[in-house]
Parts: structure tokens; sequence; C-alpha cells
């Protein structure tokens, strides 16, 4: 299994509308990809502090989501990927950064 990480850095001025996020991005993400081969889900966090009592997070927020294969993301990026960049001016001025990983254990 693998997990695409999208992870929005921190900045003190920065905008990120979370509301936004979560009621109008987010569930187009699980409509499109859900609708795809090898979809597992998705999971987003919200960045509260960094390592040090009281310090920034390194990031305002991360969406992960998970897929069967590396091949099935991309297949799915084909028909979701355009959509779902062309809104990220919607909620954040943030340039986002992909992480692909692969899942090697679950607890």
């Amino acid at each position: 299994m693998i997990k695409i990480s999208i992870l929005y850095p921190y900045r003190k001025d920065g905008k990120f509308d979370f509301d936004y996020y979560r009621t109008r991005h987010m569930p187009r993400v699980v409509e499109l990809y859900g609708a795809q081969p090898g979809y597992r889900g998705v999971a987003v966090e919200r960045g509260l502090g960094g390592g040090a009592p009281g310090s920034d997070p390194a990031y305002t927020a991360m969406c992960h989501i998970l897929f069967d294969s590396l091949p099935e993301f991309a297949a799915a990026s084909q028909v979701a990927g355009k959509e779902l960049q062309q809104d990220i001016p919607n909620y954040t001025d943030a340039v986002p950064v992909v992480q692909v990983s692969e899942v090697v254990e679950i607890g």
C-alpha cells in the first residue's frame, strides 16, 4: 500500500481556510478518488505545534491518501488531479509539498 501525503507548510502570514478545505475540497477528493480502483481512504490533519512547547507547527495541514499501488494512484490522478489542483487557491496560498511513501506496517 502507498500513502500520498500533501503537506501545507505553515507561515505566520499564510492563508488556509479550513472550513472550505473540510466542507468543499476534501469531499470532492473523496468523491473523485473514491470512485477509482485501489483507493483505500483519506485522512486530514491540522497542525497544532512543533516539537518544542509553544512552537509553530511545521505544517498547517496534511492530507494523506491511501492507494493499493502507485500505478493506481497515478491513474486516479489523471481523472482527479487537474480539478483538485485548480481548487488549491480557493483555500490556501501555500505551495504544497508532496511525499509518496510505502506503508510497511499498520499497527
